[in-house]
């Protein structure tokens, strides 16, 4: 047997002002999403994960230079667990020194610390230092890219597949704009002290100062990273990210027709993102939430709250039109250890649901001695017998 309890988070306020036979009704308006001039596109919220706007994010299209965003991830996962430093200097081999594209511009025959490398890669895109890298940690470019492949797998990237570690064209060699917001989320997440590199604008080396070929980064102080990329194939790409008031959004846009173009549309999705949703927190990890009858137990009653904060992305205006409903077990008997679930919270927007999870006990409550069992045993059975609410406090 269940037992519901109904609770609203706000109100709902309607303000109307007649004007001859018109009626106007305040509330939030949200437009249809803006036309964005690329093959795919998507734009989510890094805190939730919620998409606000997508088209084709799940076709598989050759990502270019965008390929480095998990080229460096498994740099900066390499760091962490010990295998490099960043003062290793990293022998340059003929084959890193004779990559063509974008380059860093390191002779063959010499030694380049790894944070130069780093930085090579992420501001100057250099297809030179992510060879030379791939190198180092991995002994060759094909063993790199299995090693991509694998932490592909692991962030759930079920749409892709690299053979190298630069984004040089090959038909076997192609991921998603889903696929490349997951990586983004979890390299932010995962890496935050290395995703600093990415909002830096320039980077010297061998007195060849090179851009950042990420424009926004001069255009939109809120942007921070990410990446650019291109090829014929794969047209003009560009994942960016940006921080406002607390609310990280990530912005993937492949095949666009030009530099100006891929910075021009993900411009339109994180005004449209910005302007019209907002990341709400709702309630925190281990607060309590509700406090429910307890029977047999050393005390009386037991906390219930949610094991990592809610957090939720909405239309802007929507707030006060959410409701919270929480599903208890009618009867909790002691023990109960904490993290045990006892109840289910959701919260709506109107039809659509944008979290359901456990309600957990947010401590350990032992079981009482025998004789205040054997009496709560016994109040606990008239209680149901004459329909009485086992909850009540």
């Amino acid at each position: 047997m269940i037992r519901t309890a109904l609770t609203y988070l706000g109100f709902i306020v309607l303000l109307s002002v007649s004007s001859g036979n018109s009626l106007y009704a305040a509330g939030p308006i949200i437009p249809a999403p803006p036309q964005i001039s690329a093959e795919s596109y998507l734009l989510l919220d890094a805190t939730t994960g919620k998409v606000i706007v997508e088209k084709n994010s799940e076709q598989r299209l050759p990502p270019a230079s965008l390929t480095k965003i998990m080229a460096s991830y498994v740099v900066a996962n390499e760091l962490k667990r010990g295998s490099i430093s960043l003062d290793d200097m990293v022998p340059i081999s003929v084959t890193a020194w004779r990559m063509g594209g974008s380059k860093m511009f390191i002779q063959e025959g010499t030694k380049v610390k790894l944070f130069d490398l780093v930085r090579g890669v992420v501001i100057q895109s250099g297809n030179d230092a992510t060879v030379a890298l791939a190198e180092h940690i991995a002994g060759s470019e094909d063993s790199f890219a299995d090693i991509m492949n694998q932490q592909a797998e692991r962030l759930g990237m079920t749409n892709t597949n690299f053979v190298n570690a630069t984004g040089w064209p090959d038909e076997n060699h192609y991921t998603t704009a889903s696929d490349l917001a997951k990586l983004t989320v979890a390299l932010i997440n995962d890496f935050p002290e290395h995703y600093e590199l990415y909002k830096e604008k320039y980077f010297t080396y061998n007195d060849i100062r090179q851009p950042n070929r990420n424009s926004l980064l001069w255009r939109d102080d809120s942007v921070d990273g990410v990446k650019t990329g291109h090829t014929e194939a794969a047209g003009y790409c560009l994942v960016a990210s940006a921080l406002r008031d607390d609310m990280r959004l990530v912005s993937v846009v492949m095949k666009t027709d030009s530099q100006e173009a891929r910075a021009r549309e993900t411009r339109k999705l994180l005004t449209y993102g910005y302007r019209y949703y907002e990341t709400v927190p709702l309630y925190a990890a281990d607060e309590s939430l509700k406090t429910v009858r307890l029977w047999g137990g050393s005390q009386d009653t037991v906390n219930l709250g949610v094991k990592d904060d809610v957090v939720i992305t909405l239309p802007r205006g929507e707030r006060e039109n959410l409701s919270a409903k929480m599903d208890i077990n009618s009867v909790i008997r002691a023990p109960v250890d904490e993290g045990k679930a006892l109840g289910e919270l959701t919260v709506t927007l109107e039809d659509e649901i944008l979290f359901k999870g456990p309600l957990l006990s947010v401590h350990n409550v032992s079981e009482a001695g025998f004789f205040a069992r054997l009496w709560d045993s016994i109040y606990l059975f008239f209680l149901q017998l004459f329909g009485g609410d086992a909850l009540a406090l």
